[in-house]
């Protein structure tokens, strides 16, 4: 079924657990919304104490499981209650999922590397840069290239809901993804006709299993400037965001 039933954070670890609570209450919940009458009778089964040789008419009733009118309607009450408590456990679990794969598929967007951090993607595998917000002064004569970028201003990506130290969507006009490491030496320079990104160190950024987005507001509106890094290479936009309830439940049902 995909990526929704992958171990990537762990609260899908409680699968099993869900899993078997669900059934046991379907078990009991279906038949009695049906017949709450087949439930109680297949209960008294298992009664062990014995029937008084005195007992009333109505405690011998209760004994052999039958239920009266308003038995029957507390019974389906019951019943349509635990049915809803499962549903909004497995709901539950699939919105937990929806959001770590929706962290995952950022992550990796931005270049992030499969790693330890996997296990808990809206934590530790992408998240706001803690130090360093693209200015000031550069020093290097051979800085380094960043090549994602992510425009979330109008757009408003939901995975930025998730993530530790998130930027706020009215108050910047992107995201640029770099490796933890290098986050701090992240430099923008905005010039009439383009918009310049780089990283302000002498050697590559090593691969890391972590993406830092710095946001960033530009002076004016990017219009027609091009996002460029070294070199006047072009930078890569790119869209990353968590799927559709309507896209989740139908990989869940098709196992896509």
């Amino acid at each position: 079924m995909g990526p929704y039933l992958a171990a990537v954070r762990n609260y899908w670890s409680l699968l099993p657990a869900v899993v078997v609570a669900v059934v046991l209450i379907l078990v009991y919940a279906i038949p009695t919304l049906i017949n709450p009458q087949w439930t109680s009778s297949i209960m008294a089964l298992f009664r062990t104490a014995p029937i008084p040789a005195d007992a009333t008419p109505e405690e011998a009733r209760r004994a052999a499981g039958v239920l009266g009118p308003q038995q029957l309607r507390s019974r389906r009450m019951l019943a349509i209650a635990l049915v809803v408590g499962a549903l909004i456990l497995v709901g539950f679990n699939i919105s937990f999922n929806r959001e770590a794969v929706g962290c995952y598929k950022a992550a990796k967007a931005f270049g992030a590397t499969d790693g330890p951090d996997t296990k808990d993607p809206c934590v530790d595998m992408v998240f706001g840069t803690f130090l360093g917000d693209g200015k000031g002064p550069s020093s290097e004569k051979t800085p380094q290239p960043v090549q994602y970028y992510q425009l979330i201003k109008g757009k408003k990506p939901h995975y930025l809901k998730w993530i530790q130290n998130a930027p706020k969507y009215d108050e910047y006009d992107m995201v640029i993804g770099t490796g933890l490491s290098c986050a701090g030496d992240l430099r923008v320079e905005e010039q009439d006709d383009k918009v310049l990104v780089f990283v302000d160190v002498d050697t590559p950024c090593p691969p890391d299993s972590n993406a830092s987005l710095t946001p960033f507001k530009l002076k004016k509106p990017l219009g027609d400037r091009k996002m460029v890094t070294v070199g006047d290479k072009p930078m890569t936009e790119i869209n990353p965001d968590m799927d559709s309830w309507f896209t989740v439940l139908k990989k869940l049902a098709t196992g896509g």
